[in-house]
């Protein structure tokens, strides 16, 4: 494993991590304890120490109450642990932005997590309106002093959301998520450029392009889950075409797509981490791997110094 140092934090991170929207059950697989277990423990033994979460990811804080049993049996110090904060799901999903909610959110995060703190603590996807409130940045910062988060961070809704991004050293931010991927490179027009400026951690969200960019599937593919179920056919249909394309004409012989796609965006200067979800011990096997293709480099400006 290849480490990175993450923006203005004192984190150390792998440049691959784990994301944990999946084990909500969103993507047509229920998890079980041990499921989650198998997961991370291999992603512990392979080098990979990040783990990406959410307090609405699955109702009730089911991904951070996995991780949190987890932790319980594990060694706390050796994981960076970032989650974020603005929804709720509960009964139902909803926006939560309020200060106290947040507070809230926060508190129920560290009980689900099993942790007295939050390595990076992130807004997640909110407006522009709601990101303008003094009071929600002038409470987290009292947690910061407080010692519950370690770092704030901000995971920008659209990849085109220059605004929040300019404004993160503003709100003591030290990290934007955003996605990133071979098929979706928007990001490099503005928001990595002022993400280098800042000297902010770039954590890769969706960098195989909710699975299009691992191979597996060709134009006319069937998906069943919760997410790629509502995707438009045509625009399903071009994206699977542009894989094809991609696959034969930049992939080289004998390298697995998803490994390519992961090693692709760590290529660029601004990106810390990428954060691929993954269902199973082979998958994080395979995304661990891409650190062995020869484009991703120790020397890279966003390397630990």
């Amino acid at each position: 494993m290849k480490y990175r140092r993450l923006g203005r934090t004192e984190l150390k991170v792998s440049v691959v991590g784990v994301g944990t929207w999946q084990f909500g059950g969103d993507w047509g697989k229920d998890f079980s304890q041990k499921d989650v277990d198998g997961i991370l423990g291999c992603a512990k033994d392979l080098g990979i120490n990040l783990i990406d979460t959410a307090e609405c990811y699955g109702p009730h804080h089911m991904s951070e109450r996995f991780i949190g049993d987890f932790l319980k049996r594990d060694r706390r110090e050796d994981w960076v642990i970032a989650s974020k904060f603005g929804h709720r799901w509960h009964d139902h999903w909803e926006n939560a932005w309020s200060v106290d909610e947040i507070r809230t959110q926060l508190e129920e995060s560290l009980r689900a997590l099993n942790t007295d703190y939050i390595d990076l603590y992130q807004f997640h996807s909110g407006s522009d309106e709601v990101f303008n409130h003094d009071d929600l940045w002038t409470m987290l910062d009292k947690q910061v002093q407080a010692g519950s988060i370690r770092n704030l961070g901000i995971s920008i809704g659209s990849n085109q959301n220059v605004y929040q991004t300019d404004k993160a050293t503003d709100v003591n931010a030290k990290a934007i998520q955003v996605i990133y991927n071979r098929i979706d490179q928007a990001p490099e027009q503005e928001v990595f450029p002022s993400c280098q400026r800042q000297d902010l951690g770039v954590l890769a969200r969706v960098p195989l392009a909710s699975g299009y960019l691992s191979g597996k599937y060709k134009p006319g593919a069937v998906f069943t889950d919760n997410v790629r179920k509502n995707h438009e056919r045509e625009e399903m249909d071009k994206k699977l075409r542009l894989v094809e394309q991609i696959q034969r004409s930049e992939v080289p012989d004998g390298v697995g797509m998803a490994e390519w796609a992961l090693a692709w965006c760590l290529q660029h200067s601004a990106v810390s981490c990428v954060i691929p979800g993954c269902k199973s011990i082979e998958q994080v096997k395979s995304n661990a791997r891409a650190v062995e293709i020869g484009m991703v480099k120790e020397d890279h400006p966003a390397a630990w110094k």
